[in-house]
């Protein structure tokens, strides 16, 4: 990420490419192949992990029809615990399936529902992502659970890499005096600021790169709610001092942080390295606590 980051401040301040170029790297699709897609993933599961219950819908945010998979019985939806899983800036819900599918398998097989969705423009949504449509987004998808019978206090909002920015937007600000219970973030970037001042040899503003804010380190301060951070040691796409100012600016008193040596970003990331059930078990404990 440094690199990339210190590429595009380079040619940002040359009129040729912005950080907006890379922030959002999405693909149109007309289905999705779920546990058929293959192509770069982080990991695999093993049959073991399969899901029986799967949910394909569109909500309407902004007037684009945006699509979501939602894992689990739908006539539980008023009483289960909802994981909101808000994904990272590659492609389509495919890329991030198997995470979704593994948080299914957290404390049983389907134990927790687990609502997936595309951002505008990516996979089967329709428009162009922007900052304020990740925002706009994710409300929409978490007033269709609350629609569909969820409470607030069911919810619990997850954000890994580019999806931390709704993820924290939403649990700052909620919708309509709503917030979710808790907010996990997993390898968040503190702001587009914090990665173009940590990612070039010279101190310029994002403005010169980007029209991209991004700060979770300023939302975070908004947060009440218990969060647990989870961020590789290694991570060489999103430094791990981007989380470690995120927590610094969190001002809640129930908070669990789990550096992960060895961790890497995506292919040998934080559930990876840390091994599946270990993963399993810290998210788990997060959400079952009496926080």
């Amino acid at each position: 990420m440094r690199y990339l980051v210190f590429l595009v401040s380079v040619f940002g301040l040359t009129g040729c490419l912005k950080m907006n170029d890379i922030a959002f790297y999405n693909e149109s699709l007309t289905e999705y192949l779920l546990d058929d897609y293959e192509v770069d993933l982080d990991f695999k599961l093993d049959s073991t992990y399969d899901v029986q219950n799967i949910y394909e819908f569109t909500v309407n945010s902004g007037g684009f029809d945006i699509a979501a998979i939602y894992v689990g019985e739908l006539s539980d939806i008023d009483t289960d615990t909802i994981i909101l899983y808000c994904h990272g800036q590659s492609l389509h819900m495919d890329q991030y399936w198997q995470r979704a599918k593994l948080l299914a398998n957290c404390g049983g097989n389907e134990r927790f529902g687990v609502l997936l969705f595309d951002y505008r423009g990516y996979g089967k949504s329709e428009g162009t992502p922007t900052e304020q449509g990740l925002y706009d987004d994710v409300r929409a998808v978490y007033q269709w659970l609350l629609n569909e019978g969820a409470s607030s206090q069911q919810i619990i909002v997850y954000g890994f890499s580019l999806g931390s920015a709704p993820a924290t937007d939403l649990a700052a600000y909620g919708m309509n005096n709503n917030f979710p219970k808790k907010l996990i973030l997993e390898s968040p970037f503190a702001s587009a600021d914090f990665l173009a001042q940590e990612s070039t040899l010279i101190e310029v503003s994002a403005s010169y790169v980007t029209d991209l804010e991004f700060d979770n380190t300023e939302k975070i301060k908004f947060v009440n709610q218990p969060l647990l951070w989870m961020h590789g040691v290694e991570d060489d796409y999103v430094a791990i001092t981007n989380g470690e100012a995120i927590v610094s600016s969190y001002s809640g008193s129930d908070s669990t942080y789990i550096r992960v040596e060895g961790a890497n970003h995506g292919q040998d990331g934080v559930p990876q390295t840390m091994g599946f059930q270990t993963y399993l078990n810290a998210v788990q404990a997060f959400i079952e606590s009496s926080q």
